[in-house]
């Protein structure tokens, strides 16, 4: 697989990255501003200057119309040609070469002459000998940090950093075990799949062959021939199962096997070493770095396996640094992801809670005050016959109509408890106690209501057929995960959640589109501002199969030139029914008919006073007893 490697006028403008050779794929635009062939350092490259395309055999490069400065070619200008493995271009001051070195783990390769293992806690005692230069290349990590908004673009400025720091590498990379799986992480073992776009896998470019490869996910060389080099499974596998870093050294200036010679000549490679980076988001992942006898000053193996370790002990320290650096950006975007994972799960105020506090403090099951609302959907059941032949696109009408519903329960800082069919239940108070749960789920009531009225206004919309009804209620209840062994789920459970129930069935025989209990009514009175939320009451009611009446009441929008009820209204409503309660149903008959017609709710009373003849019932207490549905 052919690498295009970008070298500015910096040691650190450099990178190294795979072209797509895939047949079909789209070619790949080298500018300074692309996503993943981009050229920051170059002022004289164009946003967009060259497209690359990879035909098998030779890269072909075409310089785009809006590039402005030239593209040379073997010393020459040229705005298209094509180019063969050991060939390069120049665009500005950076030479872009076409490289093809390949990577094979070796699993039998020869035993290391010395091994040397360090502590992290040994090489962070341990004080630079070249702080200077090291502080300069430490001082690219916030780069590094901000820079990679991707995996790639993150190791290939990792390695990058290590190239620089590390001045007596040849060969560094970034190597993962897909079997590995560390005693202490959450993670299970890594898998193909889940490995960033620029995966190698080795001795198979395709797919990994067997269970024991092991891959490397990024690698650069200070060599651009075509060398191959193989980076030794034994020593990575030993750095990873110790979770320490390890140095091999091996020889080719004393007499060995034919096999290692030939191993070591040809990798022109004496010595490796491997630091594992130690984090949940990164199992199994290590940082790989070789070199030769020739950078380190050495000629033979005789000297102490203590020199040549002080030799490469900064150059680990390095390492290690740079592996601290890779598992904490890895693991912030870990834990970023997992926390995205939940959202469908989770409101955002759960969320918010579990970010500062352990889940099992928050998820808890704990008793709170709460505000439940139920939201169920009018319309269903005709259009279910109606669409009983388009049955996917009745589901896509349904979810959207839910949508509407938890949207706006989300919207106003609630937790969705859980789905009835074509009902939604949220509600509030948990997991913070608030001063504001009933305006909140008063707020959310009101902008259901009103997302659905708008729509029935709008011809062929797809909701405009489907109406809702809700019902609120306030009380104590046990919120949190509740569940059984099998299963949990976050929800709500108590007395009141059956009453926000009940709620919501009665506004379909009281004709109301959102009722309230009495708790909630008074704290909307005493709380929220009738330019938010306004009350009216309904009727004390008897629902069936409860034994205690209640009084129930309607929230209302705030008074505007859409809304049919002014505050008179709703004054002559309540008048009439405190007539009734009293046994004064002529008065209570007269102050109705002060209510506009249009007004739905007083059908209920007008019609209950007129099938009694206008006299209340002998046994009348000042309630209505409601039928069973």
């Amino acid at each position: 697989m052919p690498d295009l490697i970008a070298q500015g006028p910096r040691p650190q403008d450099r990178w190294r990255r795979p072209m797509p050779t895939t047949p079909g794929t789209e070619p790949v635009v080298l500018g300074r501003t692309t996503l993943s062939f981009g050229v920051p350092w170059d002022d004289r490259i164009s946003r967009r200057h060259a497209m690359l395309s990879w035909d098998g055999q030779n890269l072909e490069v075409s310089r785009l119309l809006e590039a402005r400065n030239p593209v040379f070619y073997r010393g020459m200008r040229r705005d298209q040609f094509r180019i063969a493995i050991g060939d390069h271009f120049v665009i500005g001051q950076t030479t872009f070469s076409l490289v093809d070195q390949r990577i094979r783990i070796l699993s039998d390769e020869p035993p290391a002459l010395t091994e040397h293992t360090f502590d992290a806690s040994q090489l962070r005692q341990a004080r630079y000998r070249d702080a200077d230069r090291r502080i300069e290349v430490l001082s690219r990590l916030p780069e590094i940090i901000q820079g990679s908004s991707t995996d790639a673009e993150l190791f290939v400025r990792v390695v990058n950093v290590l190239m620089q720091g590390v001045d007596q590498a040849s060969f560094v990379a970034i190597v993962a075990d897909p079997n590995y799986r560390d005693r202490e992480s959450v993670e299970s073992a890594l898998k193909p799949s889940e490995f960033p776009s620029v995966l190698r896998e080795l001795g198979d470019e395709t797919s990994l062959r067997a269970e024991d490869d092991i891959a490397v996910l990024h690698w650069d060389s200070r060599n651009l021939t075509g060398q191959q080099f193989s980076p030794s499974a034994q020593l990575i596998r030993q750095s990873l199962s110790t979770n320490q870093s390890v140095l091999h050294v091996w020889s080719r200036a004393v007499q060995t096997p034919a096999a290692q010679k030939s191993y070591t000549q040809s990798e022109n490679v004496d010595w490796a070493f491997c630091s594992p980076i130690h984090s949940e988001a990164c199992p199994g992942w290590a940082i790989y770095v070789a070199g030769d006898f020739g950078s380190l000053a050495l000629t033979t193996t005789e000297a102490p396996t203590s020199a040549i370790a002080a030799d490469l002990q900064d150059d680990l320290k390095f390492a290690e640094l740079a592996a601290t650096t890779l598992a904490t950006i890895r693991q912030s975007r870990f834990l970023q992801r997992r926390q995205d994972s939940l959202r469908p799960f989770f409101a955002p105020v759960v969320l918010q809670a579990l970010a500062t506090r352990e889940p099992d403090e928050v998820l808890a099951p704990r008793e709170t005050n709460v505000s439940v609302l139920f939201c169920d959907l009018r319309g269903f059941s005709k259009q279910s016959e109606e669409s009983a032949d388009r049955l996917l696109e009745l589901l896509r009408r349904v979810s959207d109509a839910l949508g509407v519903m938890t949207h706006h329960i989300l919207a106003a800082g609630g937790v969705v408890g859980d789905f009835h069919g074509d009902a939604a239940m949220g509600f509030w108070g948990w997991p913070l106690e608030s001063a504001s749960t009933v305006l909140n789920a008063c707020q959310a009531a009101l902008a259901i209501r009103s997302e659905f009225e708008a729509s029935s206004r709008i011809e062929n919309h797809p909701l405009a057929r489907f109406r809702a009804g809700l019902g609120i209620a306030t009380g104590l209840a046990v919120a949190g995960q509740i569940g059984t062994t099998d299963q949990v789920k976050v929800t709500v459970f108590g007395p009141v959640v059956n009453l926000a129930s009940r709620l919501e069935s009665m506004t379909k025989q009281l004709q109301a589109p959102i009722l309230i209990d009495e708790v909630t009514a008074e704290r909307v009175l005493k709380e929220v501002s009738p330019s938010i939320a306004r009350i009216r009451r309904v009727a004390r009611v008897q629902p069936y199969g409860i034994n205690a009446p209640l009084m129930v009441s309607e929230l209302l929008p705030p008074e505007g030139p859409d809304t049919s009820l002014t505050q008179e209204h709703i004054e002559a409503y309540e008048t009439a029914l405190d007539s009734l309660q009293a046994g004064n149903w002529s008065d209570a008959f007269r102050q109705l008919h002060k209510v506009p017609a249009e007004d739905r709710v007083k059908d209920f009373l007008t019609v209950y006073i007129a099938q009694h003849g206008r006299t209340p019932p002998a046994d009348w207490k000042g309630f209505i007893r409601l039928p069973e549905k």
